[in-house]
Formats: structure tokens, sequence, C-alpha cells
């Protein structure tokens, strides 16, 4: 790291406020962050295993460090602007994003601006050769500012990561310097301005710790901005990511190419061990890519041996279909490939023999259909145990056994011409398989068996035990499974296993050991076989985080499976920490200090890896390599902070008590969690209230575009809380007190928001805060007031967050936060509507009001409509929906409104809102607005009280309303409430 020639006074920053505790650009966060979730596949760490899906996104993670160790002036306005500068959200910074994308052609740019020397630039129809990049940047400036949005101008640049950060960040240095000139800052470098940061602030450079490192991003993302790192898990799988992504995806360019080097070496002795078996060639040479199999089981009612698929379409691109063909002498179906079938043979193929939970067959004209469970023998005994007649596989399986209710088959296999196996593109054909290639079956089928035990014991292949839990016991109950290898068929265990031989015979096992869980995740009995209208392709297991079976699935050859031995993505940057720790250590067991603990904690409907993991475990448990092997290679499912309930409030508050008291009085903490459930962040609060904590900011950020752990209708949040050490010495709270000061912290809050808010708008066209960040900064607020307390009442706060909730109970947490949210979503008045109004509104009206607000600014993400439902405490806020998809939500038109919506059994329909929606949709079928009128009159006792308030609300309507039908017809009923003179 380049050392800077200034002096710096340490600590002079000790206790000062960071700049989280008061600005954060929260959807500018939002947008980037779900930038980086777009990418996928091509996300920096997913090269190490994206079986891990809860890794939160890099550029939050550089969002929560960087605003955690800048300071905080009395110019907020000029606080954000340097921020957005180091996190390239500025003009500057999306103009140098969008030219490393070549977002504008030059005949694009021509169309967006004018320009009036064009030959000075272009030549041809592209840019003149002698042109430099700051000569586009100037015409990149120009055409971005025609744009409205800055989801506009980012989303047509690179991500920052992407770009090469020394050009990026060029202009930056100076306006940083000038800045915090006061403090003695200068810095040509992000890794110089953290350590410079960190000196002033804890005396040295920052250490960024995390007890739940999970896939690492946190600590990744921390070093290789500059911070010392402290990272640790529980689960070895989690350690082994964290440090892959420190070693291998954040190595130096010469070490990436040493570790390219060590996996092509293993993969070229697996390649040529296999080639030198003959099993994966034919006798022409040519090489198998896939080989396909499936189930089949006896039909009990006649006997037959049926082939288990729910289809039989094998390439839609090639019109390739499975026939099944009856054999009646051995009472069983063979299977036949057949190519460039017709259109109905086609159709046809895709009805296959599993539907609906049911063997289905034909034969001599007949349908025949068994449920499943019959097969298995499904039953239920009088405890309300369940079981089933499949036997158990032992140790020394790996297929099932000749009386086994599912057998399996090779029914395909797809060749690729020997011709083209070294040619960018290769020639493949689906086939049936031959006596020849059965033969090749059963040798592999015979090697697996002659060294099955000694693979065992030599750590080659798993000998571990399926241990019973909420994700593992189906592998019981749907396959007879109880040893993890069983997971795997006789050539993924041969090619799995002289893998595993070569990453121990290798120089550099540690950075093989990466590669070869992620092609655990790619080589099992659990990898999807699909058909596609560009490609067939085979899936991954762990695609979604369940340990799903299939009726058919897909195997990789040997050959096509070296692909995965590598993990290729391009890093800018490479880690700049000269120190990182990674341990393998429960959260409550922590030995060592951090300055700032950021945290993504496991809650309750988090994903089971303390049990999914065991996978991967049972394959690298034993002799695992330095420094791998000081690690406990179980996932310790008892010791694992899981669930909710008293367990997880006492296994949380251990551990965020253990961080609480190894980090300095001025240190902070960051705790991320996706709230999904109310009682969940009930207990959070009270959580980190026991571990000796305090609120000081909260933040929402929008990190999903589409739910990658639960499918349904709703887009994942994270919730940013931010935490400091509660002072020390007893202070005791009062319900009735504590009510009147959350309200004015919460009022104070918001309104110091929306004052930076207009002032940033007024110089740049754009807020800084949504609504969702507005409401999210009144629950901090809220939280803040209350977690300074250590008794509320009688009872001290420990005790409180400890004892047991009795079901339905509601807990002063739990009347605060709502009441926050109340009080900061009464502050939210919609433009065009008078505080007076608002205040008169009950709950659903608002948040129909609310959102048909938000709507016209082009909001469609669900979980707005979710927080402001909880908010507004509306019971079912998905009866006033029109459409509930996560990114395309809306509120119903006034037209989709049924009868049955709008009764008095209905939350909308007993107010004067869903009076109005009748009245206008009575309006669109041209009733006459004195007929509505007199009708709303005679309906409503309080009818001459309302009245302005009718009128207010039909206005709003008339601005707001997509349909201009709507809008007119609002504009017609409100100008006769308006004009009406009572007496007549």
């Amino acid at each position: 790291m380049q050392k800077t020639n200034i002096t710096l006074t340490p600590l002079s920053l000790k206790d000062a406020p960071a700049l989280i505790e008061t600005v954060f650009p929260a959807q500018k966060v939002s947008f980037e962050a779900q930038s980086e979730r777009k990418a996928v596949q091509s996300q920096t760490l997913t090269g190490l295993g994206s079986y891990w899906k809860g890794r939160k996104p890099l550029i939050l993670v550089r969002a929560i460090v960087l605003a955690s160790l800048l300071p905080a002036t009395d110019d907020a306005e000029a606080d954000l602007a340097i921020f957005e500068k180091l996190m390239a959200f500025d003009d500057e910074g999306l103009a140098r994003r969008a030219l490393a994308a070549n977002a504008f052609s030059a005949s694009k740019l021509q169309e967006m601006i004018p320009i009036s020397d064009p030959e000075r630039y272009f030549g041809g129809r592209g840019w003149r050769r002698d042109i430099t990049d700051d000569d586009k940047l100037a015409l990149y400036r120009v055409a971005l500012g025609t744009l409205s949005s800055y989801e506009e101008k980012a989303g047509i640049g690179k991500r920052p990561e992407e770009v090469e950060h020394s050009w990026l960040y060029a202009p930056v240095w100076q306006a940083i310097n000038r800045h915090y000139a006061h403090l003695g800052i200068s810095v040509h470098s992000l890794p110089e301005l953290v350590e410079q940061l960190g000196i002033l602030r804890f005396g040295h450079r920052a250490r960024v710790g995390d007890t739940f490192s999970g896939g690492g991003s946190i600590p990744f993302e921390a070093a290789r901005i500059g911070c010392d790192v402290y990272a640790s898990d529980l689960n070895p799988i989690a350690c082994m990511l964290t440090w892959g992504a420190m070693n291998i995806i954040g190595a130096s360019p010469e070490r990436r190419a040493e570790i390219e080097q060590a996996q092509s070496k293993a993969a070229a002795t697996v390649d040529r061990e296999i080639t030198e078996l003959g099993i994966e060639h034919d006798e022409q040479g040519n090489r198998a890519k896939a080989f396909l199999y499936c189930l089949e089981s006896r039909c009990p009612e006649t006997g037959w041996m049926v082939p288990m698929s729910p289809t039989w379409v094998i390439s839609k691109t090639r019109n390739v279909v499975a026939k099944l063909k009856p054999d009646f002498v051995k009472r069983r179906f063979d299977i036949t490939i057949v190519s460039g079938v017709s259109v109905e043979d086609m159709k046809a193929a895709e009805q296959g023999t599993v539907q609906s939970g049911d063997l289905v067959y034909e034969l001599d004209g007949k349908i025949y259909r068994t449920p499943i469970k019959t097969l298995r023998g499904d039953f239920r005994q009088a405890d309300g145990t369940t079981g089933n007649r499949l036997r158990h596989w032992e140790k020394s399986d790996f297929k099932p056994r000749s009386d086994d209710i599912f057998q399996e088959r090779v029914y395909a296999i797809q060749w690729i011409s020997k011709k083209t196996l070294n040619a960018g593109r290769q020639e493949t054909w689906f086939a049936t398989p031959t006596d020849a290639d059965l033969k090749r079956e059963q040798r592999v089928e015979k090697i697996v068996a002659e060294n099955m035990s000694r693979w065992q014991d030599e750590g080659l292949v798993p000998d571990m035990a399926i241990e019973p839990g909420d994700e593992t016991t189906r592998l019981y109950r749907e396959r007879g499974w109880t040893y993890w290898h069983h997971f795997f068929n006789s050539r993924q265990l041969l090619t799995l296993a002289y893998f595993k031989q070569a990453l121990l015979e290798s120089q550099t096992p540690a950075y093989l050991m990466p590669s070869f869980a992620k092609a655990l995740d790619w080589i099992n009995r659990g990898c999807y076989f699909g058909t596609g209208a560009a490609r067939e392709s085979i899936s991954h297991l762990f695609a979604n985080q369940a340990l799903n079976v299939f009726w058919n699935y897909g195997c990789r050859s040997a050959y096509a499976s070296l692909p995965l031995w590598g993990v290729t993505n391009t890093v800018h940057g490479e880690i700049s920490s000269p120190c990182i720790t990674v341990k393998s250590l429960a959260a409550d067991g922590i030995t060592e200090d951090a300055d700032l603990w950021i945290t993504d904690p496991p809650y309750a409907d988090a994903v089971n890896y303390h049990e999914i993991t065991e996978f991967f475990i049972a394959w690298l448990r034993k002799n695992p390599p330095h420094p791998f092997d000081d690690w406990v290679w179980d996932s310790r499912r008892a010791l694992a902070v899981k669930g909710s309930g008293e367990d997880f409030r006492r296994g949380m508050v251990a551990a965020y008590k253990a961080m609480a008291e190894h980090m300095p009085d001025n240190g902070v903490q960051c705790v991320m969690f996706t709230h999904q459930d109310t009682a969940v962040w009930g207990d959070l609060i009270g959580i980190f209230w026991a571990a000796g904590l305090q609120v000081i900011a909260a933040w929402y950020i929008a990190t999903e575009t589409t739910s990658e752990l639960k499918k349904g209708g709703y887009v994942q949040g994270t919730v940013i809380l931010m935490l400091k050490k509660r002072a020390a010495g007893e202070r005791t709270g009062f319900k009735q007190r504590l009510l009147p000061a959350v309200r004015q912290e919460v009022a104070r809050q918001i309104e110091t928001m929306m004052h930076l808010n207009d002032a940033v708008e007024a110089h740049h066209g754009e807020p800084v805060w949504g609504d969702s960040d507005l409401q999210m900064a009144g629950y901090a607020a809220a939280l803040k007031v209350l977690t300074a307390y250590t008794r509320i009442g009688d009872e001290d706060v420990t005790t409180f967050a400890l004892r047991p909730r009795a079901r339905g109970e509601v807990t002063v947490v739990d009347e605060i936060v709502q009441q926050a949210a109340e009080t900061a979503s009464s502050l939210l008045v919609p433009e065009d509507l008078t505080a007076d109004a608002w205040g008169r509104l009950t709950g659903i009206e608002r948040f129909v009001l609310r959102m048909m607000d938000m709507e016209t600014a082009g909001a469609g993400k669900l979980d707005n409509y979710q927080n402001f439902a909880k908010a507004f405490r509306v019971t079912d806020y998905t009866r006033v929906m029109g459409d509930m998809r996560p990114n395309n939500a809306r509120l119903k038109r006034v037209s989709e409104y049924a009868s049955r919506d709008l009764t008095d059994a209905t939350e909308i329909g007993v107010t004067r809102l869903g009076q109005l929606i009748i009245a206008l949709q009575q309006l669109l079928k041209d009733t006459e607005a004195q007929v509505i009128v007199e009708q709303l009159r005679a309906e409503m006792a309080d009818f001459l009280e309302v009245r302005t308030l009718l009128v207010d609300m039909l206005a709003f309507i008339e601005r707001k309303a997509p349909e201009s039908e709507v809008r007119s017809a609002a504009e017609v009923l409100g100008a006769r409430l308006k004009n009406l003179r009572f007496g007549d």
C-alpha cells in the first residue's frame, strides 16, 4: 500500500458521528445493489460457488464501510456529494461508467445532443482513431445530462467494480482532499483514504469483523478497499468460501495465474485417467458429453417395469424425443432416442410417465395410473409419524439393488464428434445406449464397487450419514438414501474420486477445494435435465436452496465437467488489506477485536445452511489441507443459530454481546437483515437491546429484483441497522413517557431528512430518499429512543428480550415500533393532498392514496406496498391490489373493483373512499352526477362534515388516476360536490 507523508492527528474523529448516522443515499444504493444481482453468475464471488445464495451485494458492503468511516459535517449536502463521488454515483462517475460500457455509438450521440463540430470526434461511422477518452467524456457528460433519472444514467453503464479504478476515480481525490483538508487527509486511492480515516477515528487502520461470514461478501469487500479483516463462521463451508474470496478471487494476477495452472493440471490428470479407462469414448473415438438417467418402477397392476420421467422431450431445437416401446417378453419398455420427429410427436412426448404425482403409462391401448405414494407404500402411524416401504440404502450402496422399488437406468447419451472435440463449435447428437455403452456402464459400476471401501477410508468418497432435518429427511422418504454419497451415481463417484485424488496430490490443494465444492453442486443425481427454446441443459442441485431429487436427471461426463474446475471472474483491484484472519468459530466464541462489525445474521425464515452444506462437508471433511485443517469439518447443527423463538434470541444475544465486548467504545455495529416478519423485527430489537447496543440509524435497501431464496409475491429488501454501545449506567423508561418522546424524535428525524431532500432535489432534480427510506428512518428514531434505556418500567431489558412470548402477545417494543411507523407515515403527506385531509383518513384510505401517488412516480416494487400496509395497519392490502408481481405491483383501477370488494364486509368498502369508488363507477356508467350526489348525502350521516374531504380526495384522484376517463369523472363529481348549495 502506498504511504503518504502527511501528518494526521490520531483519534481526532474518535467521537465524531459517522456519515451513515445522518446521510445515506439509499435509493441509489438500492439500484446499484439490484444491478449487481442482475449480473447473476457474473457477480464477482459466484465463481466460488453460487450454491451460497445469501451473499449481500458488494456495492452495499462498500457503501456501509465508507459511510461508517467518513465523518458527518455541518454540511450534509456536501457530505452526500463527496460520498457519491467515492461510490461513482455522481455525474462524472456515471459518465465514466457509461463510456467504459460504450453505451453510446457515434450516431446515437449525434441524435441525442447537438455537436457543432462532429468532424472533430467522428470519422466514417465511428469515432476518429486519434480521439481520446477525455474527448469522448466531454460528449458523454452532455448526453447523460439529457436523461432524467439516476436509474437511466446508471443503467446504461458498467457497475463500478467492473471499471478500472485508477481511471474511474482519477478526478475524485482532489475533491476529497479539499473537503477533508481540515483533518489533514491527503490521498490518491481508496485504500489510502480508508487507512487515514481509520487512524483519525480509531488510531489505526480500521478493522472490519463479521462473525456470520457466509459467502464472504462482507469481509471480501472490506479487505478490497483496504480494511483489516476478521471473519468467522461456525460452518466450515462458509469459512472456505470466505477464504477463497480473499485468496483466489482477490489474489494478485501472478498468484491467479499459478492457481489456474494448478487447476488445469489437475483437470488434465483426471481427463487422461478417464480416457485410459475407456468409459467415455465409443468405438469410433467420439466422446460422451452427457448421460441421461431415469428411475423405473414396477406397476402393481400389470407387473411391468415402467420408466419414470415427467417428459420424454430431449431437445426442442433438434426435435429429439425418447420413445417407449413395450417388450412383452421381459415385461418392460425399451427406450429409443429419435431425432427430427414431427410436431405431433414432440407434443406427445411432452406428456411423460410421471403426471401430477402418479405413474401413468399406456399398454395395449389401456391407460394405467398408480399414485407414487402407493408405489412407495406411504403410511401414517397412530402416533402421527410417517413412513414407507423404501429400503434404506447402506454405506456400501451406490445404486439400487435388484429388489428395490425404484430402479435406475441410462436412457440416452449425448455424444461429441471426435472431429470437433477441440473445435469452438462442437457437433453433438443424442443416441440410444448400445450394448457397448451398457458394457461401459457396467465397467464403471465394477470399478466403483471394487474401490468404494478404500475410497471412503481415504476420504475420496464420503462415508458420512445423512442426519434427519427439515431438508434432509426427504431423502430418506423419497429415495431411501441414508449416506451423502447416495446422491451420486457410479459415474459421478468415479469422476469426483479421481478429482479429489488430483486435488490432494496438487502442490496447492487449498486453492482447488472451492472448485471441487462447486463441481459437487453440478455433478450429482439432483441435476435436472431441461430443454428450452435455445438449448438443452443440465442444471445444478442448488438452483434453489432445497435438496430436490428428480425422476430423471442429467449426468455430465468427466470431459464436460472440466470447465467446472476454474474460477475465472475478472476483478478490478486485488485485495488491499495486509491483515486478514478467517476462523471457524461460533459467533459468541470470538476472541479478537474489530472497530466495525458488519453482519448478516440468520433469522426466522433463513436458509437451512447448517443442513444443506453437509452435502459438501461429507466430501471435504477427511484430510483437509492447510489452513482448512484447523477448522471443525462438521455443520455442528446443535450450535447453529437458527429458527426463531427463545433459543434463537438467546443465541443472538450471546453473539452480539460478544461483538460489543470486542469493539472500542466508539466502535459501530451494522446489522443487515431481510425483514419479512414483524415478529422477527421485534425479536431483533430485543436482542440488540439485551446485548447492550443502541440503534443510531436505519436504512432500507431493495437488494433483490426477484427472490432467490423463495418463490412468492414479494421483493426482498434489506434493513440496515446501525448500532453503538449504550451509554453506561441505569436508565428507566415508562411507556406513558416513551410514546411522546418517540413521536417527537420521529418528527424531528423525518423533517430533517425531508429538508435535505428538498435541497438536493432543487440542485439535482432528484430527492435523496423515497418514502420507504423516510418510513424506515422513523423506525430508527423510535428505536434510538427506546434502546437508550436499560429498564422499561419494572423489567430490565435483558429479561424482557429473553423471556418466552405468549402467542399473539403485543410487547411494548411492538407498540412503539408500530407507533413510530404510524407517526412517520402521518408526516409523509402525498403531494397535492392537504395535511388536514390526510389527518382525517383511515389507514386503508391512506394506503390507497399514498400508493396512487407513488405509482405516478413509477413505483412498482411490491415491498413498498407491503411496508406501507404494515405502517397504516391495513389488515389485507391484497384486496385492493390489481397486480402482485414483485416488480410490477399496482393498485386496482377504479373499474377493476368488483361489487364484492366494496361491501360493508371489506376494509375499503366501509370507508368514504370506497363510497367514492362506487360513485365513480356509477358515473362511468352514465348515471347522472346529481343522482350520485343525492345517494352520497343519503348514505353518509356526516355528509356535511366530510364534504370538503370528499372534494379533496376527488381532486387527488383527478390528478393521480392512470385512466383518463376516471380523471374526468373525478373532476365532474368533485365540481358538483364543491358547488353544492345546501337548503335546495
